[in-house]
């Protein structure tokens, strides 16, 4: 049952809470890495024994009437929320369909689709068919890795995102791009760079593919500064972090000082 389930996950947090505090750990810790409220915390530290809900007794319901008839739905299989309000409905039944759900929460015999991967047991899958796709950024980032370094859940996501011929183009011009960025600066492989570099534009941009066309137009734009960063050596960054460090001097003297000041305290901590 729903309840019971709850029950039992929200003591299994309060020993969690109780352990953590006895171990040493702030209240405010405990919230942030358990994702609770600190009231929920505080409660919990100071209680000595789980506080348990007080119970109520059930009052009359619209619903009651149409209690039999949900209960031998249930028996016979069907815990589809709606269509069970349809059918009471049908029967006669003017409430809504929340009072349903709340009748078959207690009676669920699997957790409904809604619910949260985190409190169910199992991860769900799907029977008999393939393995669920992961997240868009998830599958992002395997389609680039190289094939041994994917796990088999990441190996079996790539693999069936590939039977699109349009996909397989983008993720094989993708982990080549990658391979280029991965490899810039090392000037043994600077003449290898600057040519993978000629033959991927020249690929990407006859791919037929919009997005992938576009992006090798744009860095055909910037080719000179494009080529620089993957033959060369050198970086930006001393650049990148000498201007960040001058527009927080001036962030800090906004309305407060002239620029001789700020000027004078950019020089000094140069």
């Amino acid at each position: 049952m729903a309840s019971i389930a709850s029950h039992e996950r929200w003591l299994a947090v309060y020993k969690e809470v109780r352990r953590r505090h006895a171990a040493g750990e702030t209240l405010l810790g405990i919230a942030r890495s358990m994702g609770l409220a600190r009231g929920t915390v505080r409660k919990y530290v100071q209680a000595q024994s789980f506080p348990e809900r007080a119970l109520r007794a059930p009052g009359a319901s619209a619903l009651d009437p149409f209690i039999p008839h949900l209960a031998a739905r249930v028996a016979a299989g069907c815990e589809n929320g709606i269509e069970l309000w349809r059918e009471v409905r049908a029967l006669g039944y003017l409430g809504r369909a929340k009072a349903v759900h709340l009748r078959l929460q207690q009676h669920r015999s699997v957790p409904a689709k809604t619910t949260p991967h985190r409190w169910r047991k199992e991860t769900p899958t799907r029977s008999g068919g393939p393995p669920a796709l992961l997240s868009p950024k998830c599958l992002a980032w395997a389609l680039v890795k190289p094939a041994e370094a994917r796990n088999d859940e990441e190996a079996a996501a790539v693999a069936q995102a590939e039977q699109d011929a349009e996909t397989q183009t983008v993720a094989g011009l993708a982990r080549r791009f990658t391979a280029l960025v991965r490899a810039a600066g090392r000037t043994a492989e600077s003449n290898h760079a600057a040519a993978g570099l000629e033959a991927w534009l020249t690929e990407a941009g006859s791919c037929g593919i919009t997005a992938v066309q576009t992006f090798a137009a744009g860095l055909q734009q910037d080719g000179a500064a494009v080529r620089a960063a993957l033959t060369l050596p050198w970086s930006s960054g001393q650049a990148e972090g000498q201007i960040n460090r001058i527009k927080l001097l001036k962030r800090q003297m906004y309305g407060r000082a002239s620029l001789d000041l700020l000027q004078r305290r950019t020089l000094l901590a140069a």
